[in-house]
């Protein structure tokens, strides 16, 4: 009889919390702390009632103590393999659930038969960790030996191109033709895809190629704070010049993912400051960087930069100041909250970062372990920081990305695919091996679709290295 296998991905972090995984006559559940498991369960025609009925029920449930957190679902056709409905059914709509103790991370990859060297079960990921909205007050308390120790022997979550969270700035842009256009010359992957359609085929699909290329995270900003994240990187710039003469959406800087409009950088400023606002004792850390920004993209002034900043920061009625790169380098933690250099901010900066192109465009995640095994001292030697990047960029197959977009769920990411099989590698070896890295340089864990456990694993390591 016809089956869709679901690989159930998992991480607690929260004593009395259980993730019970359930599909019709099976069940698996996990309530091991600190543990990365990977189960699979079948969604089998034999157990689902009526001959003409080919949709089961794939579920999970979290509780803690025995009370429900969340429970989340998705049916699945297992004759076509398609979801049929529930909360899961698109990405869109499997935001984080945060309670005042508890936070849920989740996503749900809707899988092919296996093409293009994507996974064929569908792949489902869940974490549940602290609610970590103030873990740098927990791990470093105001006056305490820990936080008299310099902010560098930190190890920061992070959240890979914090910008790509919404389809909101791209939506606006797609109306007309000009992105489309500047996209097809400008981006390889792009461009092969429209060259299998015409170009009304192009537009009509447009919005799931730009999700499929660019949407790397699925949660608000300040969701992501809470879940733990305290390193951002950026890149404003202001619209494609063939776009911007005609305002589909304000002229003021976005995040940009080569031409892609994503979250405006005044936001994203507003966001983080009052979060520092409502957490006194949180710092976060933020590069402003403009690598892969196309050049017709104008860059901001240094003018520019400042009365963004200058806005933002007024919002704090002076509770909050902006600190350097040399501040995050030689200040200890307590200095830079008795500052108020809560939000550090800088320009590129010279760090070392285990990313390269050929290691990251990968389905498996066992290129970027590699590249976590080459870490030696002497190439962290005189950085600002590292950078362990646990995100795949599958986007850079071009025979995966077309895939996705023509062929799967138009709500399904190929980077939703590799996330769960790449943290199963990458957040273990983390775990397992920080330790190796030199101790006094600050150190930041990134990843797509942030999640609990690259927040918790890091939280852990900073509580290692302050003792």
């Amino acid at each position: 009889m016809p089956s869709k296998g679901v690989q159930c991905y998992s991480y607690i972090a929260v004593p009395g919390c259980e993730i019970d995984f359930s599909v019709p006559g099976a069940n698996v559940v996990r309530r091991d702390l600190r543990v990365f498991s990977s189960d699979h369960l079948e969604v089998d025609k034999k157990s689902i009632s009526g001959p003409f009925n080919f949709t089961g029920t794939f579920s999970f449930r979290v509780t803690k103590d025995g009370n429900q957190v969340t429970s989340q679902d998705v049916g699945i056709n297992t004759l076509t393999g398609d979801n049929a409905s529930g909360s899961m059914e698109t990405m869109g709509n499997q935001l984080s659930v945060v309670t005042n103790d508890v936070i849920v991370t989740y996503g749900f990859y809707d899988a092919g038969p296996g093409v293009a060297g994507l996974p064929s079960s569908d792949q489902c990921w869940v974490t549940v960790t602290p609610n970590y909205s103030g873990w740098m007050g927990q791990v470093a308390p105001r006056g305490s030996a820990q936080a008299a120790q310099p902010f560098t022997k930190l190890f920061l979550p992070a959240a890979h191109d914090i910008g790509m969270n919404s389809m909101q700035s791209a939506d606006a842009v797609i109306t007309s033709s000009a992105l489309v256009d500047v996209l097809v010359q400008i981006s390889p992957v792009f461009g092969k895809i429209a060259g299998m359609m015409s170009h009304d085929a192009v537009m009509h699909l447009a919005p799931n190629i730009v999700r499929g290329l660019a949407i790397t995270q699925k949660d608000t900003l300040p969701t992501i704070l809470d879940i733990g994240a305290r390193y951002f990187e950026f890149r404003p710039a202001f619209l494609h010049n063939a776009i911007r003469p005609t305002q589909p959406i304000p002229d003021v800087l976005y995040f940009s993912h080569s031409a892609i409009p994503g979250m405006p950088y005044e936001e994203f400023l507003h966001d983080v400051v009052a979060f520092l606002v409502a957490h006194p004792d949180e710092i976060v850390v933020v590069q402003l960087r403009w690598d892969g920004v196309p050049g017709d993209c104008a860059h901001p002034s240094d003018q520019d930069l400042a009365q963004y900043l200058e806005r933002a920061l007024g919002g704090s009625d002076g509770a909050v100041a902006a600190g350097s790169v040399d501040d995050m380098k030689c200040l200890t933690i307590d200095q830079l909250r008795e500052q108020r250099k809560r939000l550090i901010l800088f320009m590129p900066t010279d760090s070392f970062s285990t990313y390269t192109d050929a290691a990251s465009a990968t389905l498996t995640g066992d290129t970027i372990l590699a590249e976590f095994e080459r870490i030696q001292p002497d190439v962290q030697a005189g950085k600002a920081f590292t950078n362990l990047q646990c995100q795949a960029t599958a986007t850079n197959i071009p025979e995966t990305v077309a895939y996705s977009v023509l062929a799967a769920n138009a709500s399904s990411s190929c980077l939703m695919a590799t996330k769960p099989i790449c943290d199963s590698k990458t957040l273990p070896w983390i775990m397992a091996n920080a330790g190796r890295l030199v101790d006094g340089q600050l150190v930041v864990a990134m990843n797509d679709f942030f999640d609990g456990a690259t927040a918790d694993i890091s939280i852990q390591w900073s509580r290692n290295r302050l003792g």
